[in-house]
């Protein structure tokens, strides 16, 4: 081979593209003197792969305060699927599926289900578990698994409180678990703010070879993907977030410290939107386009009953409480995919028909059964010490400003259901561990902005119309927020666009591996509607 040839082969693996429209002739600031003194002093991990059952993974040790190169340490879990084609391979692609707390070393395994083709084919797929969870080490709040399971099965089984002696539980119980976070778990749960993640992010980005970072992150991951391009802005690649939030919700500021991080976030106003815009297209549709006459009222009428007294299914041999708390839940979560969303509807007329002894005996036995299966997958989930209910309070309340005072979400819960509808409570009472006076496993080096950085390449930023828990609103405010991103728009239903829209997700995998953006104002509209054949 000539070296023409091979310098021609090596440019085709690192050469990121910049569309002339997006192109700048501001430079993208350097990484602060601060953080190339944290990050890069550690030296470089060896990373030894193994084969395991999701692919490659590894294991390396980090730093728990980057500030104290040389003190406690931190097990970070990784995995990998080379790419396809490794005579075309460009790099690693690092990916997030959100949470937080989601594992990231699962996540490469069950996405070459709906990765590109060239994406799969030129890329390394890394997953990392972030600090805190899953494989890499944990927090650990409660000394023994007695003690957690005191909180937790208040906190997982109520969901969140609705009436005034819920509110009491609800809170005593966050109170605990903020307590024990900052008091024995303190250690981990005071080091693990999405800025550490970052970090941790970037040591793992030299460790695989690559001079510039490519990431796709969904949901919490955006904010970590946002926090790294803010951190390390000349050493961005290619990062593609989906499902966004909003730093400046996420984070807070002085002025808005007295509003919880989660009403900042309107979610409640997202996942209201999507509800009612369900229920009206399901109406439109007609009983025969959607198996539900008058969802509307339907879904009132089954909500305002639950309210007062839980539902109980008795199919024969065993009987089971449905609440208020798990119907709502279990619409948010509906909302939360493409599909699910045409169950919220058939969900509330099943309840409905409970409640009037009409269901007939098989959809009774068949309704009893998945909740069976429902009940016993939660508990062998939760055998052992599980770190499920503490670890998203411990990012998020080490990421964001709060109210001093439980008092002021107590105060809120009304006019939150008054302004969401049904999920105002839901997403209100999911922070009220980072009040003020309960809260104290406080990071020092947690990032709170600006996130206005020019970086080395453009941003993607992907938004749906229908997304329930990060609102359109959220991905238009960060297209404004970072210089030269570019916003793709999609009108598809669900918690995120990529794999969902075909469109969508030809623009991100052209983004990832030649750079090309789309064009300005782009708006992908391929993905199904519901009750639409």
């Amino acid at each position: 081979m000539s070296l023409l040839t091979r310098l021609a082969a090596l440019a085709a693996t690192v050469a990121f593209v910049v569309p002339s429209s997006a192109a700048s002739a501001t430079a993208a600031p350097a990484t602060s003197a601060l953080e190339r003194a944290r990050v890069d002093a550690v030296p470089t991990p060896a990373l030894h792969w193994r084969t395991c059952e999701v692919g490659e993974c590894a294991t390396v040790t980090l730093p728990l305060d980057y500030d104290e190169p040389g003190g406690a340490t931190v097990d970070i879990a990784l995995s990998r699927i080379p790419a396809r084609n490794p005579a075309r391979r460009i790099g690693s692609l690092f990916l997030n599926p959100g949470g937080p707390g989601g594992s990231g070393v699962q996540f490469p395994a069950r996405a070459q289900e709906w990765l590109g083709e060239e994406v799969l084919d030129r890329f390394d797929l890394i997953g990392m578990d972030p600090r805190g969870t899953n494989a890499s080490t944990n927090t650990q709040c409660f000394p023994t698994v007695r003690l957690m399971d005191r909180v937790t099965s208040t906190l997982i089984g109520m969901s969140f409180p609705v009436t005034t002696r819920e509110e009491i539980r609800f809170t005593a119980a966050a109170a605990v678990l903020a307590g024990s976070c900052s008091g024995f778990g303190r250690q981990v749960a005071s080091a693990i703010s999405t800025a550490q993640v970052a970090r941790d992010l970037d040591v793992l980005r030299r460790a695989v070879g690559d001079r510039q970072l490519s990431f796709l992150g969904f949901s919490y991951g955006t904010y970590l993907g946002q926090v790294y391009a803010n951190l390390f802005p000349d050493r961005v690649r290619a990062i593609a977030i989906d499902g966004v939030i909003d730093p400046t919700a996420w984070v807070g500021t002085p002025a808005s410290s007295n509003v919880p991080m989660t009403v900042r976030m309107d979610s409640a106003g997202a996942s209201s939107a999507a509800l009612q815009e369900v229920l009206a297209r399901c109406a439109r549709a007609g009983e025969a386009g959607c198996g539900v006459a008058e969802p509307r009222r339907v879904f009132a009428r089954v909500a305002a009953a639950l309210r007062v007294q839980p539902l109980v299914i008795d199919d024969g041999e065993e009987s089971y409480a449905i609440t208020y708390q798990q119907f709502i839940t279990t619409v948010i979560m509906s909302l939360y995919t493409e599909l699910g969303v045409e169950t919220v509807p058939l969900l509330a007329a099943t309840l409905d028909q409970l409640g009037a002894g009409s269901l007939p005996t098989a959809r009774r036995t068949s309704l009893s059964a998945r909740y069976q299966r429902l009940s016993a997958a939660v508990l062998d989930e939760a055998s052992g010490y599980s770190n499920a209910v503490e670890l998203v309070p411990a990012v998020m309340c080490s990421d964001s400003r709060n109210p001093a005072s439980v008092l002021r979400w107590d105060a809120l819960a009304a006019a939150e259901d008054r302004r969401a509808p049904y999920v105002g409570r839901y997403w209100l009472w999911n922070s009220v561990y980072c009040a003020g006076q309960l809260w104290h496993a406080h990071d020092e080096d947690a990032y709170a902005g600006p996130f206005t950085a020019v970086t080395a390449n453009p941003v993607l930023v992907v938004g749906n119309l229908h997304d329930p828990a990060t609102g359109y609103h959220a991905a238009r405010s960060v297209a404004r927020l970072l210089p030269r991103s570019r916003l793709l728009t999609s009108t598809n239903w669900g918690h995120t666009a990529y794999g969902v829209s075909a469109c969508a997700t030809r623009h991100v995998d052209a983004y990832l591996v030649r750079g090309v953006l789309p064009a300005a104002g782009t708006v992908c509209d391929d993905a199904r509607q519901p009750f639409e054949s």
